[in-house]
């Protein structure tokens, strides 16, 4: 048999337990606040609980193995069946009239793309809004790569599991062991999440929105407590803390590792992918300031503020905002797309092409005009002291194509199907490949719905966010016939 079937049933099992174990911290949250959705908890929890004993029932007799092939289909399996037993709350509660528009929601919460068809958030109980949160928090560095940190003795072949959900062309290790390496990582990203928390309390805001706030901002996630996103605090400060915490969530946590275990800063300041990152920010934050100044009149704080907070929750894929970016002057939409498409640094929370192979790219198309002048001289791609081997950059390419591929194509789907323009389109197919979530025109904006999409659009959407995050290839593989082939 091509695929162990009984394996990946085994793993499902175990990480439904997982799921089942976090929706219970969302019953104790609604017993707390005492609202309706205790029961909605409290049955998806036996629910998910139920069929995780059924998974391992069926997975009982397999051995602690995985192949490559069992991990990219377990990998793609566990992010569709999380995103189904996670749809369950919100319907049992009603907070989602439809299957549909509670799997996307689900799926948009577990990949933080950030877009919602749920008009009034406000209007949901705390457990609910937690629950959206939470998964957006436990989607940031990967399903599977949280269980490998908390128990990886239940994913067996754990490094080709990993390999097939980490984001970025480069793998950088801190330790021999992949779980004492996702320990660390994880260990960064709680550390970021509680600093993150602790300085929104201490700016004004309430424990439970802090908490959320929190979860969905250092998972560059966007999924808010609040219809006005940040704008409701109507806090400068707030603003500030956000911008901080989601451009160090957009930083490479082997870099956070390196500077705040190590104590090794310049490693950080030195690293070719960060450098692009910063410069990019800056660059991209200058050109929208001057555009808010001179065509829309803004006051330098509040242009700065607003262009800086807009540049960062883009380029990081958060979906955060403290403004309308769809009532500013079209070139702004043109530069926000720009960094839709680019995205923060890889091994980060953050979706989008990367920076590092944003680099690679450069670098490579170099080298190329150089071969022009000088046809027989080698020139090799190096990110810092690294040479970039010719696979990684035969990788890139395909991937870059592929991108490139997606994006025209479900652009076409979208205008073909008559609901949205051409230019919509293109933004809402860039803004849920990369996990942003935020449109750009005045109907499906940072502050606005998705709601008015039809039933297949959304179907098509989850599709999108799912690849977006999984990086196209570990989905598409399973597409293609050699895959499924016995050699």
């Amino acid at each position: 048999m091509v695929i162990n079937w009984n394996i990946i049933s085994k793993i499902l099992g175990s990480l439904l337990f997982i799921e089942a174990f976090i929706m219970s911290w969302c019953l104790v949250m609604a017993f707390v606040f005492e609202e309706d959705d205790v029961l909605a908890f409290l049955m998806s929890t036996l629910l998910t609980f139920g069929s995780a004993f059924v998974f391992l029932y069926f997975g009982r007799k397999a051995e602690n193995a995985l192949s490559r092939r069992d991990a990219y289909v377990v990998v793609t399996l566990v992010w569709v069946v999380f995103s189904f037993f996670g749809m369950f709350p919100f319907l049992i509660h009603g907070s989602v009239d439809s299957f549909t528009d509670a799997y996307f929601e689900t799926m948009s919460g577990f990949t933080t793309t950030g877009a919602t068809v749920i008009d009034d958030v406000e209007a949901l109980p705390h457990g609910i809004l937690f629950w959206r949160s939470l998964m957006q928090w436990i989607g940031g560095l990967g399903i599977v790569f949280f269980t490998i940190a908390v128990l990886p003795s239940l994913v067996g072949g754990s490094v080709k599991v990993f390999a097939a959900e980490a984001t970025g062309p480069m793998r950088s290790k801190m330790h021999p062991r992949l779980s004492t390496s996702a320990k660390w990582i994880w260990s960064i990203y709680v550390l970021l999440t509680l600093a993150c928390g602790l300085s929104f309390w201490a700016a004004g805001m309430e424990w439970f929105d802090a908490t959320n706030y929190a979860m969905t901002t250092t998972a560059t996630g966007g999924f808010s407590t609040h219809n006005g996103s940040t704008v409701f605090f109507n806090s400068n400060t707030i603003e500030y803390l956000a911008i901080l915490f989601q451009f160090l969530a957009g930083i490479n946590f082997t870099l956070l590792y390196m500077s705040i275990f190590k104590l090794k800063v310049g490693a950080v300041v030195r690293n070719t992918e960060f450098k692009l990152y910063l410069t990019t920010i800056l660059i991209a934050t200058a050109l929208i300031m001057y555009l808010l100044i001179t065509r829309l009149h803004y006051n330098y704080e509040p242009a700065f503020r607003s262009a800086l907070f807009q540049v960062v929750s883009f380029i990081t894929t958060t979906g955060l905002s403290n403004d309308d970016a769809g009532f500013w002057p079209h070139l702004t939409w043109v530069i926000l797309m720009a960094l839709m498409f680019m995205g923060a640094c890889a091994g980060s929370t953050t979706g989008g092409f990367k920076c590092v192979r944003i680099s690679m790219l450069i670098k490579v198309l170099r080298n190329e005009f150089r071969h022009i002048l000088h046809p027989n001289a080698v020139l090799p791609v190096k990110l810092g002291d690294q040479s970039v081997p010719q696979g990684k950059l035969v990788s890139l390419l395909a991937f870059f194509t592929l991108y490139a591929v997606m994006l025209l194509f479900t652009t076409a789907v979208m205008v073909v199907a008559g609901q949205i323009d051409i230019i919509n389109s293109l933004t809402i197919s860039l803004s849920l490949i990369s996990n942003v979530g935020a449109g750009l025109d005045t109907n499906i904006g940072p502050q606005m719905s998705w709601a008015d999409l039809s039933i297949e659009m959304k179907w098509a959407c989850s599709v999108l966010m799912l690849v977006g995050r999984l990086e196209i290839m570990t989905v598409l593989v399973l597409f293609t016939r050699s895959f499924w082939r016995e050699n």
